[in-house]
């Protein structure tokens, strides 16, 4: 028998899945919980096999939950359930070392398999979406590549071209000459594959070599 907690702020949802998941008596829903913050507490009670998780919610989103599950070492595995079809929300979920992936307008059947995949060890991630993951995932992994090819200088001066540096303010800031600034530039155009000076911003400000505030 498969134990899950089911985490939803509609009640009817969560009726209405809980008599989905035990039709056939191989799944249990142990614990019910309608926010965040009592995703935690119950999770204090009963850790179940899995979590099955909704990510809109009031107080404490799921995305948080996750966050805080993970940071405190809680033994659970989760599967998050959701309407977002954005591959940002996948991409940011699968980081923080979630086990699945689906969408509320999946069928029965799917999700009965999801849960029963991750209860085994396995991971899930709704079949749509894996094509445009992938994407996402070689995409990151050829911009640290780039990255890897800048020098610890040509880093600190692609930072501040991002925050919105002159020529001549990086140099001061870097006690170097403005034309030793512009060979610089130049190479990191090159090495990053861009052509001008925004797009070396959105490069920085996307791979989070600054934080926007």
């Amino acid at each position: 028998m498969i134990e899950v907690m089911l985490i939803d702020d509609h009640k009817m949802v969560r009726e209405g899945m809980k008599q989905l998941l035990e039709f056939d008596n191989t799944i249990r829903v142990v614990a019910e919980g309608a926010s965040g913050i009592e995703c935690l507490e119950l999770l204090q009670q009963r850790i179940p096999d899995v979590l099955l998780l909704d990510i809109n919610m009031p107080d404490m989103n799921g995305i948080e939950v996750v966050k805080k599950i993970r940071k405190d070492k809680i033994p659970v595995k989760i599967l998050i359930l959701t309407v977002h079809k954005e591959v940002e929300y996948l991409l940011h979920l699968v980081d923080l070392g979630i086990e699945g992936y689906i969408l509320k307008d999946s069928g029965s059947t799917e999700l009965m398999k999801a849960i029963e995949m991750i209860a085994n060890n396995e991971k899930y991630i709704q079949p749509e979406l894996i094509p445009v993951l992938n994407s996402k995932l070689i995409k990151r992994d050829t911009d640290k590549d780039k990255i890897e090819l800048l020098t610890d200088r040509e880093i600190e001066v692609l930072k501040l071209v991002a925050e919105g540096k002159f020529n001549k303010e990086i140099a001061s800031q870097l006690k170097i000459s403005e034309r030793t600034v512009k060979n610089h530039i130049s190479n990191i155009f090159k090495k990053i594959d861009v052509s001008d000076r925004t797009q070396a911003a959105v490069f920085a400000i996307k791979n989070n070599m600054i934080i926007i505030t």
